[in-house]
């Protein structure tokens, strides 16, 4: 993989120190010379209080930070070109029962894949055959250490399984996959081993996960790879629905909170998706994967290391425009 010659080095913004003049104060005996001259009394003359002055606020240095580069970027991906313009450096898109690849940019790279890797964790969560009515309670254990995210799920919610598995497919909830992963058999650790052995076992030979939430830049894979994932975890219909789920509510205390899905495209009519997951975080750029039917086909779909804030979405809707037009590779089938 190429290199990234150069990163943007962060500028200092010099600050601008503006100074004020004090207003001139009319003295007690000026004042005094004003009174009437028929009058050989000189009345007393309160002195005058200073003008009240306010200093003036003096603009602090500030340094500009550039984003943190993903590691698509370092590895300069983003220099590739492809006919459809995606913001995505990487990108897969694959007949699902013929294997057949109908687009693909980089399908090779190795790149951090964020909460993409909650779709293993729910894979083995189902996988596994524990009870999705057992209750499971958040604990310190779940804050996340890695880049310090926050949480609606507070220490010491308690949720059942099946809500936890909801929320971490749906939501992205962090706390929700780790108490997933902390809750399997043996432990979080056997767990982590139990995502890379079915990782070896699905022929996803260019991943590897650390940890069950995505929040690590070492869990890592290749669009390829990911695909398998995707077409594996479709076959389970509760990774399907729960993936697909536009928002949900669960109790937390007193409260009744509404959790929504991290993929827009789930409230689209004209798409017709049958699972997918988001992820994100700085290393890994938006990370989208997804199957989808279109054109009479099943699909599935892999953008990674998208640039911008809806890029990926923008990237799926290109995608979908191109498979469904005139110039589709679909339409000679």
């Amino acid at each position: 993989m190429k290199t990234l010659a150069t990163l943007l080095s962060s500028a200092a913004l010099s600050g601008l120190l503006l100074a004020g003049g004090l207003a001139p104060v009319e003295s007690a005996q000026a004042a005094a010379k004003k009174g009437s001259d028929t009058s050989k009394t000189v009345k007393s003359v309160r002195k005058a209080k200073p003008a009240s002055r306010s200093p003036r606020k003096v603009a602090a240095a500030r340094e500009v930070v550039p984003a943190k580069p993903s590691f698509g970027q370092l590895y300069g991906l983003h220099a590739t070109d492809d006919p459809l313009d995606l913001k995505s450096s990487v990108a897969l898109v694959l007949d699902q029962e013929t294997d057949e690849v109908l687009f693909s940019k980089n399908p090779q790279a190795v790149l951090p894949i964020a909460s993409i890797t909650k779709l293993m964790t729910g894979l083995l969560v189902v996988e596994a055959g524990q009870s999705l009515d057992e209750k499971i309670t958040i604990t310190d254990e779940d804050k996340d250490t890695e880049k310090g995210t926050g949480s609606r799920l507070a220490i010491g919610t308690t949720l059942t399984r099946g809500e936890l598995l909801h929320l971490a497919l749906m939501s992205s909830e962090n706390r929700a996959a780790h108490a997933l992963g902390r809750n399997y058999p043996g432990g979080l650790e056997v767990f982590v081993q139990a995502m890379n052995r079915k990782a070896q076992t699905l022929g996803m030979l260019d991943t590897h996960y650390v940890e069950p939430t995505g929040l690590s830049s070492r869990n890592q894979s290749s669009a390829k790879d990911l695909a398998q994932l995707v077409k594996t975890a479709h076959q389970f219909p509760l990774l399907r629905e729960l993936s697909t789920s536009p928002e949900h509510v669960v109790a937390l205390g007193r409260r009744q909170v509404r959790f929504g899905t991290t993929n827009g495209l789930v409230r689209k009519s004209d798409w017709d998706i049958g699972l997918q997951k988001t992820g994100f975080i700085n290393e890994a750029g938006q990370c989208l994967v997804m199957q989808a039917q279109m054109a009479g086909r099943k699909l599935i779909m892999v953008f990674l290391d998208s640039a911008g804030k809806y890029s990926r979405i923008g990237d799926a809707e290109r995608v979908r425009k191109w498979l469904t037009g005139a110039s589709s590779p679909l339409a000679k089938h």
